[in-house]
């Protein structure tokens, strides 16, 4: 796994537009986070300029407008955040993290029945 930046939440946000179709130029980018973001175009532009400066996002200039594309996978990502939560909240360990998770949300009998499953495959 190559090295992966920090992403804060904003940037999630275009990463996500990015990973499920790219590459675009930024108003597509800005259209597509319409909806869900109420955003001026210039925070969009903000962002993906953040995130080319590091290295998440590669860019190339086609015609007259620049289409934006990411270098890094969601599931490199995902890793990589998660990791650094699990460090961050939990010292690194699993067992207090799926502790807190399976004491504090609500889990269906299908879930708890999956999660048996994942864990005896482990051991």
């Amino acid at each position: 796994m190559a090295k992966v930046p920090g992403i804060s939440e904003s940037e999630w946000k275009v990463m996500k537009v990015l990973w499920a179709r790219s590459p675009l130029p930024s108003n597509e980018i800005i259209e597509a986070l319409a909806d869900k973001e109420d955003w001026h175009p210039n925070t969009v532009k903000t962002l993906l300029a953040r995130l080319h400066k590091k290295k998440a996002v590669g860019v190339q200039k086609e015609k007259n407008h620049y289409l934006y594309s990411p270098l890094v996978s969601q599931a490199d990502c995902v890793q990589t955040e998660s990791e650094s939560f699990l460090m961050r909240v939990f010292g690194g360990s699993v067992k207090p993290l799926l502790m807190h998770f399976v004491d504090k949300q609500k889990l269906s009998s299908a879930d708890l029945e999956e999660l048996k499953s994942i864990l005896k495959k482990k051991k």
